[in-house]
């Protein structure tokens, strides 16, 4: 860190265009492959828990995480996939459904919270909408569940059906040993919490966690507490125009618990 500020060390693997947390590894001996969004890449915090779990474990551990990554930015990358298809095992972190092309609307291929543009079949549904007005996958489902809530309904039963399919294309590609990990301040089981336009990961719901569960070894969950996330702030290193972006996320002692459920598990497994 320089400056109050932290040295990513971004690199790449293969031919990946996605740039990830560094220092990068030489995949030559046993590691476990981490995918994942914002809290795997550990955005402002120093020691992410994937460092963690390489310490505990004492087995190599390859940050692939991408900031606001969805589904689509890994399949879509054949070099991180081959990552952890060589990988004694691979921890999968549930990402939210809304950051994923589908029926209704396409995102970036890379940054997946980047709304990129309506289908004909979305315009239809809503024909009082101008999606020209919107950058970002959030804003957009925001304004549209504000101002037609009975058909912003069809949108999130749409990316549900989407992120159960793109979850198992994923773990069925990958292969090996794979444990999913829950990370958020709401369960699973909350049912409201898992509609509502809250935090990631967005639509996601204990049954269809289910659903991906014949697939994998171990799901991990570690849910924070709204107290432990407001303590987890105060230890994460941003500027100050950064801090409004850096409450939205997990900080330091999350990660620590994170690194100790996990660890645990992979003991075990690898």
């Amino acid at each position: 860190m320089d400056a109050g500020e932290i040295d990513y060390a971004p690199c790449r693997y293969g031919k990946s265009r996605i740039a990830f947390r560094g220092p990068k590894k030489t995949l030559d001996d046993a590691y476990v492959a981490f995918i994942g969004g914002t809290e795997t890449y550990g955005k402002f915090v120093p020691m992410p828990f994937v460092n963690q779990v390489e310490a505990e474990t004492g087995t190599e551990c390859v940050n692939l995480g991408c900031v606001n990554a969805g589904i689509d930015a890994f399949l879509a990358e054949p070099s991180v996939l081959d990552v952890a298809q060589h990988a004694d095992a691979t921890v999968i972190q549930i990402m939210g459904a809304q950051n994923m092309s589908n029926r209704y609307y396409k995102v970036h291929p890379r940054r997946n919270d980047r709304f990129i543009g309506a289908s004909q079949m979305m315009q239809l549904v809503f024909n009082e909408v101008d999606f020209s007005e919107f950058h970002f996958t959030r804003h957009m489902l925001q304004t549209l569940l504000t101002r037609a809530p009975e058909r912003y309904a069809m949108v999130r039963e749409e990316l549900r059906m989407a992120w159960s399919a793109r979850m198992k294309l994923l773990l069925n590609t990958i292969g090996g040993r794979v444990v999913l990990l829950w990370v958020a301040e709401h369960s699973p089981d909350d049912e409201a919490a898992t509609t509502e336009l809250g935090r990631d990961p967005l639509f996601i719901d204990r049954g269809m966690l289910d659903e991906l569960r014949p697939l994998v070894d171990e799901i991990v969950e570690v849910v924070v507490t709204p107290e432990e996330a407001e303590e987890a702030f105060e230890e994460m290193v941003c500027s100050e125009m950064e801090q409004v972006a850096a409450k939205q996320m997990l900080g330091p002692k999350v990660h620590e618990q994170t690194a100790k459920a996990l660890s645990r598990v992979l003991q075990e497994l690898v």
